[in-house]
């Protein structure tokens, strides 16, 4: 087999596959690598494959619209990130700068709407805290205004900054007040999701017009290639 798959009908030479798989196997974390021979060994092929094809269509798209590449070699995403893009999407934008000039290119204009934006902060946004620092007969104390007696939280809200008061069988000064405020703004990490699949289904569309897989190349998830312990 010549061939990793094909690009718009050309072939992709399998020479890149077999230097991606022979510096894995080079590098640190070989012991970690499957057997050679086994299941797992050709699915890690499966999948390196994929990757290598999902850049050859990546720098085919940057090349066909001219985008500049990113020259900040290479990206590291967080776990949320890595896990909504898929880890052989996440692999090729991670080590291939067409792959992110393209992301930044098919997701530029991507946006969650103010529903969804709204629907969030119905969900998620806890109210600003306010939290007192008292000082106590016997040492002090941090808590918030509502969990103290009654009594004494109102007294302490008369009374100057620094001053004692007593209520009850209470006694004590407030020092200062500090208010935590309410979670910060979703909307960039909304977005971010939002073009992650944008991106996603972007992709999944491109990969179907563009790309075909070759017989023992298949994508690791496939049900049908015979590696795929997965089936139900």
């Amino acid at each position: 087999m010549t061939a990793l798959g094909l690009l718009d009908g050309r072939p992709v030479p399998r020479t890149a596959l077999d230097h991606r798989l022979a510096a894995l196997r080079a590098g640190p974390r070989a012991t970690a690598l499957p057997r050679p021979g086994s299941s797992e060994d050709r699915q890690l092929t499966r999948w390196v494959a994929q990757v290598l094809l999902t850049e050859a269509l990546c720098e085919a798209v940057a090349a066909e619209r001219d985008l500049p590449a990113d020259p900040d070699g290479p990206a590291r995403l967080d776990h949320r990130a890595a896990v909504e893009l898929g880890s052989i999407t996440a692999a090729a934008y991670e080590g291939n700068p067409a792959v992110r000039a393209v992301y930044a290119s098919v997701t530029a204009d991507t946006e969650p709407s103010p529903a969804d934006v709204a629907h969030y902060r119905t969900m998620t946004t806890r109210p600003a805290v306010e939290r007192w620092h008292l000082a106590l007969p016997d040492g002090a104390l941090e808590a918030g205004p509502d969990t103290l007696p009654v009594a004494l939280a109102e007294a302490l809200r008369a009374a100057p900054p620094g001053e004692w008061v007593t209520a009850g069988p209470w006694t004590a000064a407030l020092l200062a007040t500090t208010t935590t405020p309410a979670d910060d703004d979703p909307t960039p990490a909304l977005r971010d999701a939002a073009r992650r699949a944008a991106f996603v289904r972007w992709l999944d569309h491109e990969r179907s017009q563009r790309l075909t897989l070759v017989e023992g190349l298949e994508h690791p998830g496939d049900p049908a290639q015979p590696d795929n312990h997965h089936r139900h």
